[in-house]
C-alpha cells in the first residue's frame, strides 16, 4: 500500500542555518523556498526534507527521552569513504558528534550520529 517516504518535515529555529547544513555540508540541492510560510525544501535526489521555521520566539527544545516525536532520522550513505567525508565535514563544523563511526551493533554496517541544526539528531549509515 505504501512505497516509501515522500518527504520529511522538520521544524528548525534558524532556517538559513539548517539550509546551510544540508546544502554546504551534505551537498544537497534546494528544491524550493517559500517565504510566505518560511520553509526550504532540500533534496539529495532521493530524500526530500522540508525545513520549516519555528513560529515562536521561545522555541521548546525536543528531548528524545521525554518527548513523543522524532527521536532521530537516518540517512543512508553509499560507502565507507563517503561516510568518512561526511563525518570529517561535520566534525570540523560547529555541530556536535554524538559518537564517531562504529559498527551498528553486530552488523557489518557502520554509522555515526550527530546533533544537527536546531538539535535534531541525524544518523548516517553506510550499508554494506
Amino acid at each position: 500500500m505504501t512505497v516509501g517516504i515522500h518527504h520529511l518535515g522538520l521544524t528548525v529555529t534558524n532556517l538559513e542555518e539548517a539550509k546551510t547544513f544540508f546544502v554546504e555540508i551534505l551537498e544537497w540541492k534546494v528544491v524550493k523556498e517559500d517565504e510566505s510560510y518560511p520553509s526550504v525544501f532540500v533534496s539529495d535526489g532521493s530524500i526530500m526534507l522540508t525545513l520549516w521555521k519555528v513560529q515562536t520566539h521561545v522555541p521548546i527544545s525536543f528531548d528524545r527521552k521525554k518527548n513523543i516525536g522524532l527521536h532521530h532520522f537516518a540517512i543512508k550513505v553509499k560507502d565507507e569513504s563517503e561516510l568518512k567525508v561526511i563525518f570529517d565535514k561535520i566534525d570540523k563544523s560547529r555541530y556536535d558528534i554524538e559518537f564517531p563511526p562504529e559498527h551498528l551493533g553486530t552488523s557489518p554496517h557502520i554509522h555515526f550520529m550527530c546533533i544537527g541544526p536546531s538539535g535534531i539528531r541525524i544518523e548516517f549509515v553506510q550499508i554494506n
